[in-house]
């Protein structure tokens, strides 16, 4: 659970009315002191929240699923109705800290539940019933029952467009039951944002990060069209190696890129056919995966590995409870939500992962990744409640992948041991592909994903044309296409965990900007010379304490301020971006050279 503060989750409610009620003009000792009883109420159910949303996640059973659904129903009646009273005191004179308080009040839950009887359990009915669909979804292939692990494995691996398109087809016909659920979640969410002041819960979303709705969707258009020209120089060139490899008639030249071709369900990220692509008598050196398996990795020292970059900058070792407690692999006797996610079971010291991972290099990155929620959840810990967050939640998602960017060079790899030697330059472009195959192919995805939502909630996209939207904007983003003719009743935006579990993704775009822009300041700060996509921070303690004083910030100030704190920029910038990939975007446009790029 990335941030439990922003799970949808909520009938215990000590009603607490401002003094108001009696007519008069409400004081700024009144503020403080409602925003205070909310505080101290709502850190007192998290708890109860996070370990019945644990338990849930670690066994899904129908008893499991009942006890979740209660206590998000709970707690979301709780939260809707502090932030309803919150709203009453708009304008009255209060102190900053209370003035930020009350506004994280308003935008606690991503989705709050309407204030009427029996709104927030149906809600919470809905959300914990559309995720655990997802998470237990199987298809039958060939006579086999496949999970969406097996499906992933077959995407990765097999190089064979029938079997590719029929597996990518059988994991998307899971989500066909969970558009009913979607439709009436879509309409109480939308109601429960209204009753709060906000247009929709679009809207309420993009609240989120300390500037007008409409400014922060004007932000992410600014950010995207700074790297849009990579992604369509990447796309057009891996299209061609496409082409190259399976022919006109499943892979034409031009137009849209075939979705299931590229490694990937939701072909976010396209490492995986890095053997299609790779550049010609540039060849790697190495093989993270296969490193991993010769050096005797299993699951646990992955993670060990990741607690010893963590420690290498100064800070403390995960606590005992870590251990005992995570999931880190996939049990054999149950069905687990497979997707990685980190936890702060207590909003101090019980931190936790839940994954099911695998020895390869994608879950050691991966592991990289959740240990830094883990470590900024920890950082925030001393913080009030309400600012037990990240800065934005895009904040949130770059910590780790900042790390994550040191991780995966090989300077890092032979610090640790993985290698004996960094191989030299000419194993630059290689490495770079690897990288933009999954963070430059993500950006367009990391946008969408929110943009159909947004359009969903505005009433832009109606229910008979969820499908059809979908479909739209991963043309216009991704130049992606399904591989063959879609139902009419086809729910693909259901067949990506965010969207059954309800969690924003437009964090993963900003993450995608800010964990460059983090790298950049960071290699800047140790001095390092060499070019940027071969710094790593592993180590450095004097940047480590810099970049600890931005994670203890938590939500306690606007983003840009803790932007400011360890970059020195108060602006999301993507020229970072362009600097860590600038050779591998001046080798592609040699590529490109005579093909009709763009779709």
């Amino acid at each position: 659970m990335k941030s439990q503060l922003l799970a949808a989750t909520a009938v215990a409610l000590l009603a607490f009315g401002p003094a108001s009620a009696q007519g008069s003009k409400p004081t700024a000792a009144e503020a403080k002191a409602f925003v205070d009883k909310a505080e101290a109420e709502l850190a007192a159910f998290s708890p109860y929240v996070n370990r019945s949303s644990w338990v849930r996640a670690t066994n899904i059973t129908e008893d499991t699923q009942w006890l979740e659904a209660k206590a998000t129903s709970e707690q979301n009646e709780l939260v809707t109705r502090y932030a309803m009273q919150a709203a009453k005191y708009n304008g009255v004179a209060v102190d900053p800290v209370t003035a930020r308080k009350l506004k994280l009040l308003k935008l606690y839950l991503v989705s709050p539940a309407p204030d009427r009887p029996g709104a927030a359990a149906e809600l919470a009915t809905l959300t914990t019933r559309m995720d655990s669909t997802y998470s237990s979804g199987k298809f039958q292939h060939k006579g086999k029952t496949l999970t969406l692990n097996d499906a992933e494995d077959i995407l990765a691996d097999s190089r064979d467009p029938a079997e590719l398109k029929a597996v990518w087809e059988g994991w998307h016909s899971i989500a066909k039951p969970i558009k009913p659920d979607y439709v009436k979640f879509a309409a109480l969410s939308n109601e429960g944002a209204r009753g709060l002041g906000f247009k929709d819960t679009g809207a309420l979303w993009r609240s989120n990060y300390d500037m007008d709705p409409d400014a922060f969707a004007a932000e992410t258009d600014r950010l995207w069209k700074q790297v849009e020209p990579f992604y369509k120089n990447l796309h057009c060139y891996v299209r061609g190696q496409l082409n190259d490899k399976y022919g006109d008639a499943v892979q034409k030249r031009t137009g849209p890129i075939r979705a299931d071709l590229l490694g990937n369900m939701w072909a976010q990220q396209w490492g995986n056919i890095y053997d299609v692509v790779q550049p010609k008598g540039a060849a790697s050196s190495y093989s993270l995966d296969k490193l991993l398996v010769a050096k005797g990795y299993d699951p646990i020292k992955m993670v060990k590995t990741g607690e010893n970059f963590y420690s290498s900058v100064g800070m403390s070792p995960l606590p005992e409870t870590f251990w005992a407690r995570s999931m880190i692999t996939r049990p054999r006797d149950r069905e687990v939500v497979c997707h990685a996610s980190a936890w702060n079971i207590d909003d101090r010291d019980d931190i936790r992962i839940k994954m099911c991972t695998k020895v390869n290099g994608e879950d050691f990155y991966t592991v990289h990744h959740e240990l830094g929620h883990n470590y900024y959840q920890r950082a925030y810990k001393d913080q009030p409640f309400l600012f037990k967050n990240g800065a934005n939640d895009g904040f949130h998602e770059a910590i780790g992948d900042f790390v994550g960017l040191s991780a995966l060079t090989p300077t890092y790899l032979q610090q640790i041991g993985l290698i004996d030697q960094a191989p030299g330059a000419d194993e630059d472009i290689p490495f770079l592909m690897k990288m933009a195959l999954d963070k430059i192919a993500f950006l367009p995805f990391g946008l969408m994903v929110d943009r159909w939502r947004w359009e969903v909630f505005s009433g832009e996209v109606t229910p008979d044309h969820y499908n059809e939207a979908w479909w739209k904007l991963r043309l216009k983003y991704q130049g992606l296409a399904p591989p063959g003719d879609r139902a009419v009743d086809a729910f693909d935006p259901g067949a990506k965990y965010h969207v059954p579990g309800n969690t924003p993704y437009t964090r993963y775009f900003l993450a995608h900007i800010y964990q460059f822009q983090f790298h950049r300041a960071a290699c800047q700060q140790i001095g390092w010379k060499g070019p940027l996509h071969r710094c790593s921070v592993y180590g450095e303690k004097e940047m480590g304490q810099k970049f600890n004083a931005m994670l203890e910030m938590g939500a306690s100030k606007p983003w840009p301020e803790a932007l400011a704190t360890f970059t020195g920029e108060k602006t999301a910038d993507a020229s970072a971006v362009a600097d860590y990939f600038q050779p591998l975007n001046a080798w592609l446009t040699v590529q490109n050279k005579g093909e009709n790029c763009g779709w």
